[in-house]
C-alpha cells in the first residue's frame, strides 16, 4: 500500500513542499530515505514511543518512507507528525482520503504531545501558494501561521487530535487572528523614549537625521555619557513598519526560532545589540544548520554595535558588503542562501583606550599614538559607510538634576515620517531605493546639488578641516536629509553646515 502526505522544508527564509511517500510491504525493516539528517532519522524512536503511549501499534511489516525532492536536505524534528500519520495510514489506523488537502508539520514528544517548530510563517505562506486547504501544526505556532489569510490554520496539542480529525471523530477549530488590528495596536509600544534623555540635544538631532534618511551613525564619547541609552531610543523615532516589511521581518525571526510563544506579526522595528565577542557566522548567518545572522535579524531595524573597536576586525570587515548591497549571500559547498539585511548601523565607541580624551573635566592618560592606534582599529572602508559621526560629552549635573522632560519620541517621529514621505515620493520610480542614504552618485547630482554659495562653503570646510574625499558624498546625502526635515526643496548653506559638523572622525587633527 502506498500513500502520500505533505510537509515542508525551510531554505533561507522561504519554504519548499516536501512530499512524504509511505509504502508498506512484506518484511520487518524500516527505511527512511530522501536525504534526512540525524534529527529526522531519530524520529523513528519518538514515533514508536508516541504511538504506544496513545494506544496505537507500530506496524510489524516493512515500511519504506521517501521524502521528495531527495536533493533537498531535510533537517530538524518537525517531520515527526506527518511521518507518524503516514505510518498509521498504511496500516489503516487513519483514514487517508483527506491527506492531500492539508500540510502537516510538528515535532512529537514521547507522550504524543507536539512541540513548537521553527519557520511556521514561511511554511504557511508556501501552503497558501500551493493551494492547500489547511495547515496542521503545533498550537504554540498557530497564531504565527494564522497571519496568512485564505488558509485554515489548525493548532493541535496532541497526535490523537489529528488522528481523530482525519478519522472524522473530531472537528478542529481554525485559529483566527485579526492581523491588521493587532499590528496597528502594537506599533507604538516602545520601552525607551527620548523624553527621558537629559541634555544631549545635538546627539538627539543627529539621531533624528539618521532616522529620517536611513543613515548609519557612530557616537564617540566618554563612558557614561549616554551612548547606549540614546541608541536604544532610536527605534521609537523610526517610521512604523509597513505590513509588507513586518511580514518579511517576521519570516526571518520565525526561521531563526526567535518568535515567542503565541506571537504573531512583529509590529515594531527590531533592535539587535550583539556582544563584541560575536563570531563572523553569528553576525552574517550560515553555519552547519544555516540560520540568519544578526544583520538579518536587524533587517528593517537597527543593528547597534556597542564598543565598536572591541569587535574582532574580521567581524567588522564582513559588514562592508551587506551595508552596500543590503543583502547577504552565504555560499558553502552544500548550499547557497540569500538573506535580506537592510538595517541602520548605529555604533558607539570611546575616544581612546582610557575613555577620557577630549573630556571636559577628567584628564586623559593616553599618548597621541595610543589614541590614533585605538581609532585605527576601525578600517577606513567601514568608516566610509558611516554617514554621521558625532561626538558626545557627558551631561553636566545641572542638566541631570532638571525635572523638566525633553522632547518626546512621538514628536520627533512625526518629523521623521514627514521627511520619509518626501523621500518615498522622490524615489517612487526607482526600485530598491527608499531613502537618501541609498542614493547613488548619479542621484546625488540630480537631487543633492547645492548652489554656488553652498559649494563655496563645502570647499572651505574640506580645506580647513582636511576632510577626505570620501566625506564629500556623505555630506551631500546628509544635507539632503536635513533639507527634507526642514521641508526645503533646495539644499541651503545652513543644511550643509550642519552636515559638515557630523564628520568629526574625518578631521585629520581630531586625535591630536
Amino acid at each position: 500500500m502506498l500513500i502520500k502526505l505533505f510537509g515542508a522544508a525551510v531554505q533561507g527564509i522561504d519554504a519548499t513542499i516536501v512530499t512524504i511517500e509511505v509504502n508498506s510491504s512484506r518484511g520487518i525493516k524500516f527505511f527512511l530515505v530522501g536525504l534526512p539528517d540525524s534529527a529526522v532519522k531519530e524520529s523513528h524512536e519518538r514515533i514508536v514511543a508516541a504511538l504506544q503511549v496513545n494506544g496505537y501499534k507500530f506496524p510489524t511489516c516493512q515500511i519504506v518512507i521517501n521524502m521528495a525532492p531527495a536533493d533537498i536536505r531535510k533537517e530538524g524534528s518537525s517531520y515527526d507528525l506527518p511521518l507518524a500519520l503516514g505510518i498509521l495510514g498504511v496500516t489503516g489506523a487513519v483514514a487517508t482520503d483527506k491527506f492531500d488537502r492539508y500540510l502537516i508539520i510538528g515535532e512529537l514528544s514521547l507522550d504524543g504531545s507536539l512541540q513548537p517548530i521553527k519557520g511556521a510563517l514561511p511554511i504557511a505562506i508556501c501552503a497558501r501558494q500551493q493551494g492547500f486547504e489547511g495547515f496542521i501544526l503545533p498550537k504554540q505556532n498557530a497564531r504565527e501561521a494564522a497571519v496568512v489569510n485564505n488558509l485554515n490554520v489548525y493548532g493541535v496539542e496532541n497526535i490523537t487530535e489529528v488522528i481523530d480529525f482525519f478519522n472524522g471523530k473530531r472537528e478542529l477549530e481554525p485559529t483566527v487572528v485579526n492581523t491588521r488590528e493587532e499590528f496597528y495596536r502594537s506599533q507604538s509600544n516602545f520601552p525607551f523614549d527620548f523624553a527621558d534623555v537629559k541634555g544631549q540635544e545635538n546627539v538627539k538631532r543627529a539621531l533624528e537625521v539618521a532616522a529620517a534618511g536611513g543613515h548609519n551613525l557612530i557616537m564617540v564619547g566618554a563612558p557614561g555619557s549616554g551612548k547606549s541609552m540614546m541608541a536604544k531610543c532610536l527605534p521609537s523615532i523610526l517610521p512604523p513598519l509597513s505590513l509588507a516589511e513586518s511580514l518579511e521581518t517576521t519570516k526571518i525571526h520565525s526561521v531563526a526560532g526567535k518568535l515567542g510563544k503565541d506571537s504573531s506579526l512583529i509590529a515594531v522595528r527590531p533592535f539587535r545589540s550583539p556582544h563584541h565577542t560575536i563570531s563572523q557566522v553569528a553576525m552574517v548567518g550560515g553555519g552547519t544548520n544555516p540560520q540568519p545572522g544578526e544583520i538579518s535579524l536587524a533587517h528593517n531595524g537597527v543593528l547597534f554595535l556597542d564598543e565598536l573597536p572591541e569587535f574582532n576586525r574580521s567581524v567588522l570587515e564582513v559588514l562592508r558588503q551587506p551595508l552596500e548591497d543590503r543583502r547577504i549571500t552565504i555560499s558553502r559547498a552544500k548550499y547557497t542562501l540569500d538573506y535580506p539585511a537592510s538595517f541602520t548601523l548605529i555604533a558607539s565607541m570611546n575616544p581612546c583606550p582610557c575613555g577620557y580624551y577630549n573630556h571636559p573635566t577628567r584628564h586623559c592618560v593616553c599618548t597621541p599614538g595610543q589614541v590614533q592606534k585605538y581609532l585605527n582599529r576601525i578600517s577606513g572602508p567601514l568608516l566610509d559607510r558611516i554617514d554621521i559621526q558625532v561626538e558626545i560629552v557627558p551631561v553636566p549635573f545641572e542638566k541631570l538634576a532638571e525635572r523638566e522632560k525633553g522632547e518626546s519620541s512621538a514628536a520627533i517621529r512625526e518629523r521623521v515620517i514627514r521627511a520619509r514621505q518626501i523621500q518615498a515620493k522622490r524615489f517612487a520610480d526607482l526600485p530598491g531605493i527608499h531613502c537618501n542614504a541609498q542614493m547613488t552618485s548619479r542621484l546625488l547630482h540630480q537631487y543633492a546639488q547645492p548652489d554656488t554659495h553652498g559649494m563655496n562653503l563645502l570647499r572651505t570646510a574640506m580645506e580647513r578641516f582636511n576632510l577626505s574625499a570620501r566625506a564629500y558624498d556623505r555630506i551631500l546625502k546628509v544635507s539632503r536629509t536635513i533639507a527634507d526635515l526642514d521641508g526645503s526643496e533646495a539644499i541651503l548653506p545652513r543644511h550643509l553646515a550642519e552636515a559638515i559638523s557630523y564628520r568629526n572622525l574625518d578631521r585629520e587633527n581630531w586625535a591630536g
